[in-house]
């Protein structure tokens, strides 16, 4: 069985993460942050089936002021959980929202940097270094305010956000992923500022797993412990969101990384609770069945041998106690033995596991997001009108994303994109290239299926 990494504490209100600390669950609000009696509500819904926090979007400072009201309505009814604010593009709303929060969220992908362009920049060594002093300008007085109002911070990477800054020199790499949050981190230890947390996300589980063990060495030889915050971004929704999701968490779960956890599924967020829950609660039996699984192996093969109380515990097992072997490609075959379930059943298990491990490709791939306070448009119906009209074209990537701040970033290898660009808005993107600007969401599926159509007959 795995022995958890140790971690330093961060304090988020009165929950304390990180150190011998239970790993924390946690879900992310989908309503509009202006719209106090909805979040409120949805808060509710995702605190009573088990969160222990609860994040909002803030996209501009009147989201950030209104977080005062919402924190005071629910502690008001007996909810006190820590909320956290989650800011992109605004350094300033970062500011307004430490003083409302008992965490805040910044991505350094779109901090100080602008956001992400895919254009290739030539920096002498010198014009690197203003660029990383323009950071620290920005983020230290942000640091102070948290001080003052004893709020904690997540410095939040997400593969889709990476700056065209850190791009170019580094290209589209876990080492590049890890050092836009280790130029922030830095910043912050030398402000001697300890309540941080730290996650790198992806939608690509490979690509997750791969940063965040890489991100622990790099913390280990600046000798720094923060605790780490694990999610697949945009894994999607139904049985391939939570496949996908205990593949990439859970194979660093069982190495005994991460101290919080969220499952980010495009459903209602309280879904998310029980799913993340059940990771950790299988953290145990799937760390000796991954033991297990790693000696089966023979011919390429993964053979595991399972049993469970029901279909969805089973693929969350399976997923996790496989997930870091496949990843690490240490077989590229799986079968799955468990007497309650068909052959022809776990057949089609083992291959959405292969799939979601970035092995081998059956079906249509969907990266789609969870929604925030930012998605302007019905997500969940138009995934639903998507997935109808394209499950049949196997291997087909398709990005379904509810606005631009991993949009076309965490789509990037999607042969499709569906981007809300505003409200009522949608732009259509061929790769990595915007083809259809600002469509009337009434007409956007159907252009996007056209666009598939033409190539995909």
């Amino acid at each position: 069985m795995s022995t958890r990494r140790i971690s330093s504490v961060c304090h988020v209100g009165h929950i304390a993460i990180g150190g011998d600390n239970p790993i924390r669950v946690q879900s992310m609000a989908t309503v509009d942050t202006n719209d106090t009696e909805g979040c409120v509500a949805q808060a509710k819904r995702i605190i009573d089936a088990g969160g222990e926090l609860v994040r909002f979007t803030t996209q501009g400072t009147r989201e950030a002021e209104n977080m005062k009201n919402i924190s005071a309505r629910l502690k008001a009814d007996g909810y006190p959980q820590p909320l956290v604010a989650d800011v992109h593009f605004t350094a300033h709303t970062a500011d307004v929202a430490a003083q409302y929060c008992e965490k805040v969220r910044i991505n350094p992908g779109n901090y100080v940097d602008p956001g992400r362009t895919f254009k290739h920049i030539e920096y002498t060594d010198a014009e690197y270094q203003a660029e990383l002093q323009k950071i620290e300008a920005r983020l230290v007085p942000f640091i102070t305010i948290c001080k003052e109002h004893h709020t904690a911070v997540r410095i939040g990477v997400n593969h889709g956000s990476l700056s065209d800054r850190i791009m170019s020199r580094y290209g589209d790499t876990p080492e590049g992923i890890v050092e836009s949050c280790m130029e922030f981190l830095r910043i912050f230890r030398r402000e001697q500022f300890d309540d941080v947390v730290i996650s790198i996300k992806a939608s690509n589980t490979v690509v997750m797993v791969q940063s965040v063990r890489l991100l622990v060495k790099a913390m280990d030889a600046e000798d720094m412990h923060y605790p780490l915050h694990l999610g697949v971004t945009e894994a999607g929704e139904g049985e391939d969101g939570r496949i996908k999701s205990a593949v990439g968490i859970g194979a660093l779960l069982t190495e005994g990384i991460g101290d919080t956890i969220r499952v980010s599924l495009s459903e209602e967020p309280e879904a998310e609770i029980p799913v993340a829950r059940q990771l950790v609660d299988l953290i145990p039996e799937c760390s000796l069945l991954r033991q297990q699984a790693e000696a089966s192996i023979e011919d390429d093969a993964i053979t595991l041998q399972l049993d469970a109380p029901d279909w969805e515990t089973l693929q969350l097992k399976a997923s996790m106690a496989v997930g870091a072997l496949l990843i690490d490609r240490k077989a590229h075959l799986l079968v799955l033995r468990c007497e309650q379930y068909s052959q022809e059943q776990l057949t089609t298990l083992a291959d959405a596991i292969l799939q979601a491990a970035r092995i081998k490709f059956t079906k249509t791939e969907y990266i789609s997001c969870p929604g925030c306070g930012r998605t302007l448009y019905d997500l969940r119906t138009t995934i639903a009108r998507i997935k109808a009209a394209t499950s049949h074209l196997k291997g087909l990537k398709i990005g379904i994303m509810g606005c631009i701040v991993n949009g076309p970033g965490e789509m990037a290898d999607a042969d499709y994109g569906y981007v809300g660009a505003g409200r009522g808005k949608i732009s259509l993107y061929r790769g990595k290239e915007c083809v259809m600007k600002n469509i009337p969401e009434e007409e956007a599926v159907e252009r996007l299926l056209e666009l598939i159509g033409k190539n995909n007959p």
